[in-house]
């Protein structure tokens, strides 16, 4: 269990927030300014980091601003916590400030792929942002049989057209299932989860596409989505659906086959981690 809190302490200028976001609360808003942020690839220090789901709000992680302790306030609340992490600003008018600072000051913690919940509450200009990833509490078959219920939730979602972000998308033919895909989508995700870290590139530099390839994998085309610290392919898939780049890939017509599975490792930072492939051969 680990939990960390930071603080700090500052001025910032307000900016002016959209009209058409003018009703909803501030907090609300700083939620939606993170998330947008998660969705696309950002550089932060030396590193950069890949396309993440939403994180979900919990109203038992927006925690008073003036309070007791992080773990004091977590157990009084209930949530079954593994890792959790604070920051308290001072100084931010509204959440257009606020997401500023976060993205200059914080952006190791707000793109950390482990965490899957947030709370945040708000005094005047003092704020308490929380990021949570709790303990799983779903039951899971073994990694492919998971992946075989991602293939139906995602040939579920295919069968009816929707928008990814800016694009449209028509209903798409399922995917059918390929085991030399989910064979490379297991081992890819036991690679994540034994190895600690959450990409498309593997720790020997390997794309995707290289790595179906080593398998035996001839298509034409190859794309893949990963997702860490969710227990449910339920969640997986609802989370990539809230993602523009991973809804594109579960709607690409061009795809045609699917392989994925899930790998656990209690000593890593998310505990759980999935990949989903797709091709087209």
């Amino acid at each position: 269990m680990g939990v960390r809190t930071w603080l700090v302490r500052l001025v910032v200028l307000p900016l002016a927030l959209s009209a058409a976001l003018a009703s909803a609360s501030e907090e609300a808003l700083l939620v939606e300014a993170i998330n947008t942020y998660r969705s696309e690839v950002q550089r932060c220090g030396a590193q950069a980091s890949e396309e993440l789901p939403p994180l979900t709000p919990d109203s038992r992680l927006a925690l008073p601003v003036e309070g007791p302790g992080l773990q004091e306030a977590l157990s009084a609340t209930g949530y079954p916590m593994v890792n959790v992490q604070a920051i308290r600003l001072s100084g931010p008018r509204d959440a257009t400030a606020a997401i500023q600072v976060l993205r200059e000051s914080f952006c190791q913690v707000v793109l950390d792929p482990q965490f899957v919940d947030i709370g945040i509450s708000r005094n005047v200009r003092d704020w308490r942002i929380v990021l949570a990833r709790p303990l799983m509490v779903g039951r899971l078959g073994d990694g492919q049989a998971e992946g075989q219920k991602l293939l139906e939730r995602i040939n579920a979602v295919r069968a009816q057209a929707r928008q990814c972000g800016n694009q449209s998308f028509s209903a798409a033919a399922p995917l059918t299932w390929n085991a030399t895909l989910g064979g490379t989508a297991e081992v890819h995700s036991r690679a994540m989860a034994n190895g600690n870290f959450f990409g498309h590139q593997d720790a020997d530099g390997r794309t995707p596409g290289d790595r179906a390839e080593l398998a035996g994998y001839v298509g034409q085309r190859i794309g893949e989505n990963i997702a860490a610290g969710l227990d449910a392919s339920d969640k997986v898939v609802d989370g990539w659906l809230a993602s523009p780049g991973h809804c594109a890939n579960l709607m690409n017509p061009q795809f045609t086959e699917l392989g994925a599975a899930y790998a656990t490792d209690p000593k890593s930072d998310a505990g759980i981690y999935w990949t989903a492939m797709f091709g087209m051969p």
